[in-house]
């Protein structure tokens, strides 16, 4: 399930930066790429619910810092949808670009280096 888990992830940065690019440009087919992005949203909660499960069966060693990956994992998804929406309306996302970066690290510190399976 944690390869599953990395490859959605992996794809959604694809498709957010893909969709950027066709929203910038002007492309309707932005439009499309950003629901396929939202399919991919739903294949990346699954995987890491399954995860979250998996971990729970351990006890829960290391919950507080669980729950922080958790929420950081939401809010990496909050913020490329926040990204493309604003992008779609023309309105400028600097501070969701941010947040989108920070949030990332902190999932990606915590999910490889600390509460790695």
């Amino acid at each position: 399930m944690t390869h599953l888990h990395i490859t959605s992830w992996v794809l959604a940065i694809i498709l957010l930066l893909i969709s950027y690019a066709m929203y910038k440009k002007g492309s309707k087919a932005g439009k499309i790429v950003h629901m396929i992005l939202r399919l991919d949203y739903l294949l990346i909660l699954y995987s890491g619910g399954d995860l979250f499960a998996l971990y729970a069966e351990s006890g829960f060693p290391q919950l507080g810092e669980l729950i922080v990956k958790v929420l950081a994992g939401l809010w990496v998804i909050i913020s490329m949808e926040m990204i493309l929406v604003k992008t779609a309306k023309q309105k400028q996302a600097k501070s969701f670009w941010i947040q989108l970066i920070i949030a990332l690290l902190i999932a990606i510190v915590l999910g490889f280096f600390r509460l790695s399976m």
